[in-house]
C-alpha cells in the first residue's frame, strides 16, 4: 500500500465530470491497483476513488515547455565565437507533477500534485478479512444457498465480493438478470444502511454492473433504518434464523 499526503486537485472525467480544488489529502494506492483519494473529514468514505482494473500513469514534475514560434533559418556564422547555453532562469515556470488513472471503461482520474509532503510504500501482505460472529456468519452462508427466500429466480455470484471499500455479503441477481447487492446484520441501525449505500455508489459506478440494486437483510431491522432504506430504494428483508436452520419454534401448531 502506497500513502501519499499532497496538495493536489482532482478532476474526473466519466460518465459525469467532477472537480475537487487544490487542498492537502491522502492519496492511496493499493495493491490490486485501486485509488483513492481522502480528506481530513467525511469518516473513511473517500472524497473520489478509481476502483480496479484500472492504470496509474504518473508524469513528474519538470520545466514547463512554453510554445515557441519557429525561427527561420540563419545563415552559418563560421567566425562567430559559440554562445554559451542559456542559464535556467529561477522564475521559469514548473509544471506541477500528475497523476492519470485509467479504468477499463474509459473514464479517467487526474490528480495534479503542486507539493507532496509524505510519500511511503508498506507491504500489508495477505490479509485474513473480517471474522464475523457465528450468527452472521451463518445467515450469510444460509442466505447464499436459500436466495428463494429473496425471490424466484435468483442466482448467486458470490460471497464476500470484493469492492476497494470492504466486500459486499453477497452479490447475486434478481429474476430479471440485475445485480443485486445484499448487506447481512443480527441487528440492523442506520449504519448498516450507510455502509450498503457505499457498497451501491460505488458498485453502480461500474457499468458492467450497473443497475446494481440493495437488499438489507437482518433478523431484526430499526424502524429509523427501515424508513432511511425505502427512502433510498433498498428493500428490506427480515429473516427467520430458525426457519432457514430448519428449526420448529415449540409450541406451534403448525
Amino acid at each position: 500500500m502506497r500513502l501519499v499526503i499532497a496538495r493536489c486537485s482532482v478532476d474526473y472525467d466519466g460518465r459525469l465530470t467532477a472537480h475537487l480544488p487544490s487542498a492537502l489529502r491522502l492519496l492511496i494506492v493499493k495493491a490490486d491497483g485501486s485509488v483513492l483519494v481522502h480528506s481530513d473529514g467525511g469518516s473513511y468514505k473517500p472524497l473520489n476513488w478509481m476502483s480496479p482494473p484500472c492504470r496509474l500513469t504518473e508524469h513528474p514534475a519538470g520545466p514547463a515547455q512554453p510554445d515557441s514560434p519557429a525561427q527561420p533559418d540563419s545563415p552559418a556564422q563560421p567566425d562567430s565565437p559559440a554562445q554559451p547555453d542559456s542559464p535556467v532562469q529561477p522564475d521559469s515556470p514548473v509544471q506541477p507533477a500528475k497523476w492519470t488513472v485509467t479504468n477499463k471503461a474509459g473514464e479517467t482520474l487526474t490528480i495534479t500534485i503542486t507539493e507532496t509532503l509524505s510519500d511511503s510504500s508498506v507491504d500489508l501482505g495477505i490479509d485474513p478479512g473480517l471474522v464475523k460472529d457465528g450468527v452472521e456468519a451463518h445467515l450469510q452462508e444460509l442466505l447464499a444457498e436459500q436466495l428463494h427466500r429473496l425471490g424466484d429466480g435468483w442466482r448467486l455470484i458470490r460471497r464476500e465480493y470484493p469492492t476497494p471499500i470492504g466486500p459486499v455479503d453477497i452479490m447475486c441477481r434478481d429474476h430479471t438478470g440485475e445485480h443485486v447487492a445484499v448487506e447481512m446484520k443480527r441487528h440492523a441501525g442506520i449504519d448498516a444502511v450507510e455502509q450498503l449505500t457505499r457498497y451501491l455508489e460505488l458498485l453502480n459506478r461500474d457499468p458492467l454492473l450497473s443497475p446494481v440494486h440493495g437488499v438489507l437483510a437482518a433478523q431484526t431491522i430499526k424502524l429509523q433504518a427501515r424508513t432511511l432504506a425505502e427512502d433510498r430504494g433498498i428493500r428490506c428483508v427480515v429473516l427467520d434464523y430458525d426457519a432457514m436452520r430448519g428449526i420448529e419454534r415449540e409450541g406451534t401448531l403448525f
